[in-house]
């Protein structure tokens, strides 16, 4: 029983800190202490320690010389090596995804969520994004779950687990520019058209699309850093 409420305490210090990271309340270069973070979460060094190894597993944390942890930073670079790499895995996912067959059921889960995200667009609202952005999550999450290698499916939410790397973390709060606007038009497109090759068992159409996919969250990022629009909480953890 001790050993199962531990877990538990580990698993919900990991989550909070994992929130405050990606909320830009600790910001990259952050010192963590294990014993101020126990009192806080009023719970013993034990779980918080584990919660700290599981960060730095992820790739949020990394350990400090002299022992302990600290935030990590990370470059321009970083940021677009990991959305390249979501590409590349979300594309093996699909790929092997469209191989295998997916179910009937499983299909029409899917387009009822884009159907869900086509009547969000259809308003042309700024009020939608914050919905978009949750239905658009919930999309990549649905079309991961085909993919019937369970290595994948661990690498690839292992680098979504990066604040910025996730396949929402550049959604804009705001649309004032064609631009903007056009690039939410062009992920859909390729939303349908990933389901589309997955039922038609094109592995390869769907490795493409998912990869490319990948590129527009690149764009957003480099959009945004030119933009007035406050930045992504995220963005505390790149360094120049």
């Amino acid at each position: 029983m001790s050993e199962e409420r531990g877990s538990t305490h580990a698993k919900r210090a990991a989550y909070d800190l994992r929130q405050r990271i990606v909320k830009g309340e600790m910001p990259g270069g952050t010192r963590l202490y294990e014993v101020a973070l126990a009192e806080e979460l009023a719970i013993s060094r034990t779980p918080v320690r584990e919660a700290m190894s599981r960060l730095a597993e992820e790739g949020l944390l990394e350990r400090a010389r002299g022992g302990g942890f600290v935030v990590r930073s990370f470059s321009q670079a970083d940021v677009v090596d990991a959305i390249e790499l979501r590409g590349v895995l979300e594309g093996t996912a699909l790929r092997l995804a469209a191989e295998a067959g997916a179910s009937d059921k499983a299909i029409t889960d899917a387009r009822q969520v884009l159907a869900r995200i086509d009547t969000a667009l259809a308003t042309g609202d700024v009020a939608m994004l914050d919905p978009y952005a949750e239905l658009n999550a919930l999309f990549h999450e649905e079309m991961a779950a085909l993919c019937p290698s369970g290595i994948v499916r661990r690498e690839l939410d292992r680098v979504k687990s990066l604040p910025f790397a996730s396949p929402s973390a550049f959604v804009f709060k705001r649309l004032d520019s064609p631009a903007m606007i056009n690039s939410l038009v062009i992920a859909q497109a390729q939303h349908h058209a990933m389901i589309d090759a997955i039922e038609a068992r094109e592995g390869f159409r769907a490795e493409a699309l998912a990869r490319e996919h990948a590129r527009i969250a690149r764009a957003n990022l480099e959009a945004r850093a030119k933009s007035a629009e406050e930045g992504h909480p995220a963005l505390a953890l790149i360094v120049e």
